[in-house]
């Protein structure tokens, strides 16, 4: 297959390494300067090089800010029967946007980058594939998936925006506020080494993607969880409870569990 990925940043490098032994591809990137360590793969700066390949399949991995301003930029350039695909983890619009372009579509989100992810061990990863969509496209990123032992979900656009609204928005949030309230420790213990590690790697997250994934309309009432579990917690302490607190522990231990028994 003829592969079009837009942007040669961490994931679209990750796109071309992982497809180009197996598949004819190109990579679209106006900065010469990313272009540098990519090889097996063909280079474009301009979208008159685009005309020429003919891709069967596009996919966009420019920064969230950009997915639609670039497929708008490239689409002129792309044979109608190409499918479109994103792997943006904020899907705010798309489904609107792919509908009104009239061309096959697929979107997915592989829920790793390469800031935590160990791209060589991916088993324990997720990847959501959103079930509205072109089956084509959908069986393409299912076999690419699974070949990366990636566990495989698949949602409705609106599902996939409450699962975010979930799985990021509220350890974002949390490490947010360890940030903020964090003092240099001359002996951090372990505890407090790792949040850090975790802390400098959602900072190091492109500014656009963290308020949109904090803009989720479903992310308010995720927060405002946080805020009553403090509020709780505060109160236990306030009280220096014993008992309250034996109890709060108790339920957080088995959110922990159920979470890891479902997992099993």
């Amino acid at each position: 297959m003829r592969i079009l990925i837009l942007g040669a940043g961490k994931m679209g490098s990750f796109f071309l390494d992982l497809l180009s032994f197996d598949h004819e591809t190109a990579v679209f990137e106006r900065d010469p300067k990313r272009l540098r360590f990519t090889y097996n793969t063909l280079r474009f700066t301009s979208l008159e090089e685009i005309d020429n390949f003919k891709p069967e399949l596009v996919i966009n991995a420019v920064t969230v800010k950009y997915t639609i301003p670039a497929f708008n930029e490239v689409i002129p350039h792309l044979p109608k029967e190409c499918i479109l695909s994103d792997i943006s983890s904020v899907k705010t619009g798309l489904r609107e946007f792919y509908e009104h372009t009239g061309m096959k579509y697929v979107s997915t989100h592989p829920m790793f980058g390469p800031t935590f992810a160990n791209l060589n061990q991916l088993s324990e990863e997720n990847a959501i594939i959103i079930s509205e969509g072109d089956e084509t496209g959908k069986n393409f990123f299912r076999n690419l998936y699974q070949h990366l032992g990636l566990n495989i979900y698949e949602y409705t656009f609106d599902e996939h925006d409450r699962t975010v609204a979930y799985s990021l928005s509220i350890p974002f949030v949390s490490t947010f506020v360890f940030a903020a309230v964090m003092k240099h420790q001359d002996a951090p213990g372990t505890t407090f080494k790792r949040h850090m590690r975790i802390a400098k790697g959602v900072l190091n997250e492109d500014d656009y993607l963290l308020q949109e994934i904090l803009f989720n309309p479903y992310t308010h009432d995720q927060v405002s969880q946080i805020r009553t579990e403090l509020k709780e917690l505060l109160e236990i302490i306030d009280a220096k409870d014993a008992e309250g607190m034996k109890k709060y522990l108790k339920k957080i231990r088995d959110n922990v569990r159920r979470d890891i028994e479902i997992k099993q």
